[in-house]
């Protein structure tokens, strides 16, 4: 893709929501940990409503451990997967401690060794928690990248490094944020709202529904 025209779609963006963030709910970097493993199969929208009973009785650490796993269960038991998240969280919580004095780290080799903690978890604490320009590709980013195109390959990581090497500095911090909302509401999988939607111009995606508003 011409730079020109990434320019154009990410300046669009921009232009649209100059200031985008997670839509998880969280008020410290601990918190956006746990929402983030939690968030794995599972809407922003049930990990919010998990977390709201979960973080008033546990917002750190010492707090979490001592809740234990079945407490922690009780509170995640809507969520997919939540035996095992569960056990993650209890196991990240104690490495916290006893690695990083009960501090989230700032750097991938850190986050990836919690557990429970993949590079895509890793790279949206980076980016949100610490506005490093890491890019984490969920499954909206991984379909639009391939669509629109930005970068087409056929693995997660793929894209992430290609999209890394091709979006224009300038919009990267905040480029993970713009695609996932994008992919979310308007670049959707099974009918995207083509007709509604800023870049249409400048997308190439043959199967385009421009009958949406």
């Amino acid at each position: 893709m011409a730079h020109s025209r990434l320019y154009e779609i990410f300046s669009r963006l921009q232009q649209a929501n100059p200031e985008p963030t997670t839509e998880l709910v969280y008020s410290s970097h601990f918190e956006l940990l746990i929402a983030v493993v939690l968030s794995a199969q599972a809407t922003d929208v049930s990990v919010n409503k998990a977390t709201r009973t979960l973080f008033r009785e546990a917002s750190s650490p010492a707090a979490m451990l001592a809740l234990g796993e079945a407490g922690i269960k009780r509170h995640i038991k809507s969520i997919g997967l939540f035996n095992s998240k569960a056990r993650n969280i209890l196991l990240a919580c104690k490495q916290l401690i006893d690695r990083h004095g009960g501090r989230v780290p700032d750097n991938r080799e850190a986050l990836t060794a919690l557990a429970g903690v993949g590079r895509k978890t890793a790279n949206v604490i980076l980016n949100t928690a610490f506005g490093k320009p890491a890019l984490a590709v969920d499954t909206h980013i991984f379909r639009l990248s391939n669509r629109i195109p930005l970068a087409k390959a056929k693995t997660v990581l793929g894209v992430e490094q290609k999209l890394v090497k091709v979006i224009p500095r300038v919009f990267l911090k905040n480029a993970h944020h713009w695609l996932i909302l994008h992919g979310r509401y308007t670049c959707t999988a099974r009918k995207p709202k083509c007709g509604s939607c800023t870049l249409v111009d400048l997308c190439r995606y043959p199967q385009k529904h421009t009958e949406n508003s």
